[in-house]
């Protein structure tokens, strides 16, 4: 089955003009102008990156088609708990109908960028859903749609997955109103996305009925805007995606959070700091979870050539804040390398000032509490606004929240 992008970026990263991924060892990154010395593993493992983005250039494989297979799931599969880092303290259940993502990001958590797989969408992962919600019920727990690919994508929106998804969950807070399970999507949707139609019903529609068991928190990154066009090959425009956020406050869903990853640290400044805070409160988001892009020397051998095209200075800048030998253990699974910590600790604290100025507050994940020793004085578990870890809204809880 193949499935017709609803947003395609214009840059076509094949006919990038003068661009073609080379093989780069310590002698270019010096040439370069970065400063830290790597070690030999992870030269090795950077250079393993490098003929890899070579090979998948040359065969057209860089970004993912468009071509989806749709079967069945075992109904006896459990759902994951969203723990990947072991240290989540929220309990949360992974939904996921789709393996691989339409959308491409070229950083991507769950692939590391590699997305050369035909994607598998389950087509009766409703029928897995249901008896699941009313086993766990009487626990205060969520549901992440999705954790590992794109909610609202077009495998799922136009076999109408999605749409029977949230229908199972319309269906179980009408048999059980009491029900403690609560929806949450972290999405790079865009409005579009939102009005497809499937049985009569759009997104928005069945968002609508859900009003005070569900949040949509859009997904936005902070990045220079030509890179964006090419590490998200079939994500929504920013402005699409603020479009999306504005429709469901429009409906009354609580949608005034937002995950924002990854953030690029070679493109912050003052001026693009001050706008994002600007785009966040002209869109009525009243909190967001930061992300610093983590990435492993192999997919940063990949982000840094392409950033490297654009803008030079802040490809050094990345290599520089992610290679040195004293940061190598600063990382999640599969050896994604967060920046450097002290830079890391510096900004959250430019983010949380900022965030001050503009009254919205910040988000975030145990894992980078743990590392960068974020005591709950800076950083409360749940903030002043309700909302903890990845974005989740603790009032959700409450039977009056809307």
């Amino acid at each position: 089955m193949e499935f017709k992008p609803i947003y395609c970026n214009a840059s076509d990263i094949y006919n990038l003009d003068g661009f073609s991924p080379r093989m780069m060892g310590r002698n270019d990154l010096k040439a370069l102008g970065t400063t830290v010395e790597p070690d030999d593993k992870t030269i090795e493992i950077f250079q393993a990156g490098c003929r890899s983005f070579m090979d998948r250039y040359a065969a057209r494989t860089v970004i993912p088609s468009m071509t989806v297979d749709v079967g069945s799931i075992d109904l006896s599969t459990e759902l994951e708990i969203h723990n990947y880092t072991s240290h989540c303290p929220t309990l949360t259940y992974e939904v996921s109908p789709v393996k691989g993502c339409q959308v491409g990001c070229l950083y991507c958590l769950v692939t590391d960028g590699v997305h050369d797989h035909k994607l598998y969408a389950y087509e009766n992962y409703a029928a897995l859903l249901e008896p699941i919600l009313e086993k766990h019920m009487a626990e205060e727990h969520y549901y992440y749609f999705s954790a590992k690919t794109e909610a609202l994508q077009e495998p799922t929106l136009h076999t109408g997955i999605a749409h029977d998804i949230l229908r199972t969950f319309v269906r179980h807070f009408e048999k059980f109103p009491d029900s403690k399970a609560r929806l949450f999507i972290a999405s790079k949707a865009g409005i579009k996305h939102l009005m497809v139609e499937h049985g009569g019903d759009t997104i928005i529609d069945l968002f609508e009925q859900l009003r005070g068991k569900m949040q949509f928190n859009t997904s936005i990154s902070l990045m220079p805007a030509p890179l964006r066009l090419l590490l998200e090959p079939f994500g929504a425009p920013i402005p699409e995606r603020m479009a999306a956020v504005r429709l469901c406050q429009e409906k009354g869903i609580l949608s005034d959070s937002a995950l924002v990853q990854p953030i690029f640290p070679s493109y912050l400044n003052q001026e693009v700091m001050t706008n994002f805070f600007e785009l966040l409160h002209e869109n009525k988001i009243i909190n967001f979870k930061p992300e610093f892009l983590t990435v492993s020397p192999a997919t940063l051998a990949w982000i840094g050539q392409l950033l490297e095209h654009f803008d030079p200075e802040q490809a050094r800048a990345l290599y520089d804040l992610y290679l040195a030998p004293e940061n190598k253990d600063h990382c999640k699974q599969r050896r994604r390398t967060a920046p450097d910590r002290d830079w890391c600790m510096e900004n959250f604290r430019t983010f949380q000032k900022m965030g001050r100025i503009y009254g919205i507050s910040m988000s975030i994940c145990y894992w980078v509490r743990k590392e960068l020793n974020i005591d709950t004085h800076m950083i409360p578990i749940v903030n002043e606004n309700g909302y903890q870890c990845l974005g989740y809204q603790r009032r959700l809880f409450e039977p009056s929240v809307v």
